[in-house]
C-alpha cells in the first residue's frame, strides 16, 4: 500500500514550464516531489504556439525596446524593476532550452541563430519559436530531463487539496505578530481517492491559470485556478484578478461543442495576416495605428465591437497571400488542425472569435517569487509578479514562467532551505457520505458558472452585470461549499469549489476598479482614470497581519 505521508525538500505543484524548470534546478540542492493532477504534459505550456520573446545578442533589437513594449502593453500597472529583470534574463532562457534539446526554428538549415517572429505589441521581431508548436517542444524537452533525474519523483494524477499551515495544527491559534508558514500540502490521489500528506521545506505553486471558468477558452480542463485559491484560503494576497486576457483569435466552429477552443497564434498576424469582416473588409486600422499588430486587449475589444455591430458570429483572418509553401512550413500545427474542420488556410479565410486565454492576476509575489506565506513560492501564470500589468504582451508568458522559476531558486539559495523538523500535521479527515444522487449538482453548477462568467464577466462589463454575477456566484459558492464539506473529496468537487473561489475573486476585483484599463473594460467608466494606477489586492478575511514581502 502506498504510504500516505511523505517528506521532501521541495514540493512542486504543477507540471508546466514553471514547475518542471524549477524542479530541474532544485534537484541540485535536494530531493523533489512534483505532482500533476493529470499527465505531466496536460497543461497550458503544451498548447503555447507563439514562442518566447527574447532580445538576442548581435540583433538590431534592444532590451530597452522590449522593456518599453512590455510596459506599454501593461497599461500603467507593470513593475518596471521586474520587467527589466525578466527581459534581461531572456537570452539565458533560450540558451538553457537549446542546451536541453529544444530545436528552435532557424531562417535557413545552416543558420547559427534562431528565426525571429513578430507578434502584436512588439516593435521588433524577437519571438524565438519552434514553428507554431513552441510550447509542446519545450514541454517535451523538460519532461525528458525530469524523467531522467533520479532526485525528482513525479506523481501524476495527484491533485493538491490545500496548503498546510499552522491552521491545520490542533488547538493552534496564530498570534497577530506571527508569519504564516507553509509545511507542504494535502494531496488527493485521483485514482484511489486517498488524501496524502506531503511535508516539504519549500513548496512551489506552479499550477497555471484559470481559463476554464469561461465557457469559451483556449485552456485545458485542468486550468481551474487551484493554486490561486489554495493560497487565498491560506492567507496570501491575491492581485489584479480583473485582468483576464481574451485571445483575439481562436478558431470559430459552428457547433462550438469543444470545451477547449483551438488558438490561432498571434504569429499568424505577425507574418502578415489581415483581420477582415464577412465582406472581406479590414477594420483594425479604425481602432489602433498598429492595426492587426495592436496589443491583444485592443484587438479582442475591436473584434467584440465588430461582432456586436454586424451581428455576425465571427470575423476572419486572411493569410492566403503568403503562399501555400510558406504557410505549411511556418504553421504546420494550425494548418493541420484547421483541415480537420474542412478549412484549408492556404485557400480559405480562417473564421475566428476571441476566447479566455490568460489570467494576468494571481498570487501576489515579490521579485523572487515569494508569497506572503513563509516557505511558499509561486511562479508562472498562477502568480502576479508585476511583469504583465493590466495586459500581457504576446510571448512574454513562457519567458516569465521560466525566469521566475530560476529567481525562486536564487532566493532559496540565498536564504537556505530551512528546517526539516516539521510539526505534527494530522492526517486528512476523509469522513463524509458519498451520495451519488447529489453529484448532479457538480455538472449543473460547472456549466452554469462558465456560462455566467462568459456573459457577465467577459470582454465588456458593466456594474449592473457584475453585481448580478456576484450575487449568483455567492449563492452558487454556498451550495458548492456545503456539498464539499458533506462528501468525501474528489477531483470534480475540488475543481468546482476552486472555480467558484476564482470567479468570486475576479468579480470582486472588477467591481473595485471603476475605470477601463488594459483587459478590464467597464462600460460605465469607459476611460482610464489615473487615480486607479494601482494593483487591486484581495486577502481572505482574518489575514490582515503585515507581510514579509513588499
Amino acid at each position: 500500500m502506498t504510504p500516505k505521508k511523505h517528506t521532501t525538500d521541495f514540493l512542486v505543484i504543477g507540471s508546466g514550464i514553471a514547475g518542471l524548470s524549477f524542479a530541474l534546478e532544485a534537484s541540485q540542492y535536494g530531493k523533489v516531489i512534483l505532482i500533476s493532477k493529470s499527465s505531466l504534459d496536460d497543461c497550458n505550456t503544451s498548447l503555447a504556439q507563439g514562442g518566447i520573446a527574447a532580445v538576442l545578442p548581435n540583433s538590431e533589437d534592444s532590451f530597452e525596446v522590449h522593456i518599453n513594449d512590455t510596459i506599454r502593453a501593461g497599461a500603467g500597472l507593470c513593475n518596471s524593476k521586474v520587467v527589466e529583470k525578466v527581459v534581461k534574463y531572456a537570452p539565458q532562457v533560450i540558451n538553457y532550452l537549446s542546451n536541453l534539446g529544444v530545436e528552435f526554428s532557424k531562417p535557413t538549415d545552416t543558420a547559427d541563430i534562431p528565426e525571429l517572429g513578430r507578434e502584436g505589441g512588439h516593435s521588433n521581431s524577437r519571438i524565438v519559436h519552434v514553428a507554431d508548436y513552441t510550447g509542446r517542444a519545450v514541454e517535451d524537452a523538460l519532461i525528458r530531463a525530469v524523467s531522467d533525474n533520479p532526485d525528482i519523483r513525479t506523481m501524476e494524477n495527484y491533485m493538491a487539496v490545500d496548503i498546510l499551515t499552522q491552521h491545520h495544527l490542533p488547538n493552534y491559534n496564530l498570534r497577530p505578530w506571527e508569519n504564516i508558514e507553509c509545511y507542504g500540502a494535502y494531496v488527493l490521489s485521483i485514482q484511489s481517492g486517498e488524501v496524502h500528506t506531503i511535508l516539504a521545506r519549500k513548496t512551489i505553486l506552479a499550477t497555471g491559470g484559470s481559463g476554464i471558468i469561461y465557457q469559451h477558452t483556449t485552456n485545458p480542463s485542468v486550468a481551474t485556478g487551484d493554486g490561486i485559491t489554495m493560497a487565498y484560503r491560506a492567507g496570501a494576497r491575491i492581485a489584479n484578478m480583473e485582468f483576464m486576457q481574451f485571445h483575439p483569435t481562436v478558431l470559430y466552429t459552428e457547433s462550438g461543442e469543444t470545451e477547449r477552443a483551438f488558438l490561432i497564434s498571434e504569429a499568424v498576424r505577425g507574418e502578415g495576416a489581415k483581420l477582415v469582416n464577412a465582406n472581406g473588409e479590414r477594420f483594425m486600422q479604425n481602432y489602433h495605428p498598429s492595426a492587426e499588430l495592436a496589443p491583444r486587449d485592443v484587438v479582442a475589444q475591436a473584434i467584440d465591437h465588430e461582432l456586436k455591430k454586424t451581428g455576425e458570429p465571427c470575423v476572419y483572418l486572411d493569410i492566403r497571400h503568403k503562399g501555400a509553401d510558406f504557410i505549411r512550413k511556418r504553421f504546420p500545427n494550425i494548418y493541420e488542425n484547421c483541415l480537420k474542420e474542412n478549412i484549408d488556410i492556404t485557400t480559405d479565410r480562417i473564421p475566428v472569435v476571441p476566447a479566455a486565454h490568460y489570467i494576468c492576476g494571481g498570487i501576489l509575489v515579490d521579485e523572487w517569487g515569494r508569497t506572503d506565506i513563509e516557505n511558499l513560492y509561486a511562479c508562472g501564470e498562477v502568480a502576479c509578479s508585476g511583469m504583465h500589468g493590466a495586459n500581457r504582451l504576446a510571448s512574454n508568458s513562457l519567458l516569465e514562467a521560466f525566469s521566475f522559476a530560476h529567481f525562486c531558486i536564487q532566493d532559496i539559495q540565498r536564504r537556505g532551505l530551512g528546517s526539516n523538523d516539521f510539526p505534527d500535521i494530522p492526517d486528512w479527515d476523509d469522513s463524509g457520505v458519498f451520495d451519488r444522487n447529489e453529484w448532479v449538482i457538480i455538472r449543473h453548477n460547472y456549466q452554469m458558472l462558465r456560462a455566467l462568467m462568459w456573459d457577465y464577466m467577459g470582454i465588456v462589463r458593466s456594474l449592473s452585470r457584475l453585481t448580478r454575477a456576484h450575487s449568483r456566484v455567492q449563492a452558487m459558492w454556498e451550495e458548492i461549499d456545503d456539498f464539499y464539506r458533506k462528501n468525501p473529496v474528489r477531483r470534480k468537487i475540488l475543481e468546482l469549489r476552486n472555480m467558484a473561489y476564482v470567479a468570486d475573486l475576479m468579480i470582486r476585483s472588477a467591481m473595485q476598479r471603476r475605470e477601463s484599463r488594459g483587459l478590464h473594460y467597464l462600460s460605465d467608466f469607459p476611460e482610464t482614470d489615473s487615480r486607479y494606477t494601482f494593483d487591486t489586492i484581495i486577502r481572505s478575511p482574518g489575514f490582515y497581519r503585515e507581510s514579509h514581502i513588499k
